[in-house]
């Protein structure tokens, strides 16, 4: 069964509490645990992780190198700024798609700007942790044409 790492960044472990007219009401948790059953409906294995720590993202990144087959990750703020995210996405032989649970082209304009998305296979923005399954799905069919 091929493994995908969901990875989520800063201020993603408040989801369910932190704004939730924006990120809505399903915490951390919640999400976690419907998206590995999603995953292995899907005959995937999903291990999660989450940090608020751009090392501590940067060497998950790095140790999936040799352990997952693809990378879902929501980077939060650093999407916009950490070209060391950046670099390390760049740096692994892992396709990632970018997750954003809200739609950051309809928000602030210093949330426009992803530096993470020119190393990614794919965006997704805009469609509430549906997003994340639909990550999950398209890592589903790669695996598939890729196999």
């Amino acid at each position: 069964m091929s493994k995908l790492l969901l990875i989520n960044g800063p201020n993603l472990n408040l989801l369910g509490v932190r704004e939730p007219g924006i990120y809505g009401q399903t915490t951390l948790k919640d999400l976690e645990e419907q998206l590995t059953a999603f995953a292995r409906e899907n005959q995937l294995d999903l291990s999660c992780f989450q940090s608020n720590h751009e090392g501590a993202i940067i060497d998950a990144i790095h140790d999936a190198r040799n352990n997952f087959s693809g990378i879902i990750i929501n980077p939060g703020a650093f999407t916009h700024y950490s070209y060391a995210i950046r670099d390390a996405i760049a740096s692994v032989d892992v396709p990632v798609i970018e997750v954003h649970i809200s739609n950051v082209h309809k928000r602030e304009e210093f949330r426009h700007i992803s530096v993470i998305a020119p190393v990614c296979e794919g965006q997704i923005v805009g469609l509430g942790i549906t997003g994340y399954k639909l990550a999950i799905l398209a890592f589903k069919e790669w695996l598939e044409r890729n196999v």
